[in-house]
């Protein structure tokens, strides 16, 4: 027979051990969690109106700057990306493994005009041709992330 402390204290090495493991993943950065995430497909229906916003996202990992994981972009939907860089380039991805992959990120989202040096840059990084690069030659609008922390969770 049990005693009553007994099944306080199962009960909470059960609670525990499920929160551990809900936050299990791979950390950068800061670490974060995945409570109050929004989808990144809606980052335009939540930003309406304004230029930038403090928030939590989460989405699949499109591609990372393969030289040295200081980037990565997420899919938006609809053929569109969300650049994402990391607060004061203080922490990296990996640059492969991770693409597909759903990421949690904490941060502030922008929406910015980005030039077309900058443009070429990330498209060079990307390891695109040199056509593709010389192709860029407008600026564009895009949402943009600055992230705090990176939480990469683990595939069940």
């Amino acid at each position: 027979m049990m005693t009553k402390s007994m099944v306080i204290l199962l009960g909470c090495i059960y609670l525990i051990g499920n929160m551990a493991l809900a936050q299990s993943g791979s950390h950068f950065g800061q670490t974060i969690d995945a409570e109050g995430a929004v989808e990144v497909a809606n980052l335009p229906k939540v930003m309406k109106g304004k230029t930038e916003m403090s928030l939590k996202i989460q989405g699949n990992i499109v591609q990372t700057c393969r030289k040295k994981g200081c980037w990565m972009t997420m899919d938006l939907g609809k053929g569109e990306t969300v650049m994402v860089r990391f607060k004061d380039y203080g922490f990296f991805v990996p640059k492969e493994g991770v693409d597909g992959k759903m990421a949690i990120l904490q941060g502030l989202a922008k929406k910015e005009k980005l030039d077309v040096a900058t443009l070429r840059h990330y498209a060079e990084d990307a390891g695109k041709s040199a056509e593709e690069i010389a192709a860029i030659k407008k600026p564009q609008t895009r949402y943009t992330f600055e992230a705090i922390g990176v939480l990469i969770p683990e595939s069940r």
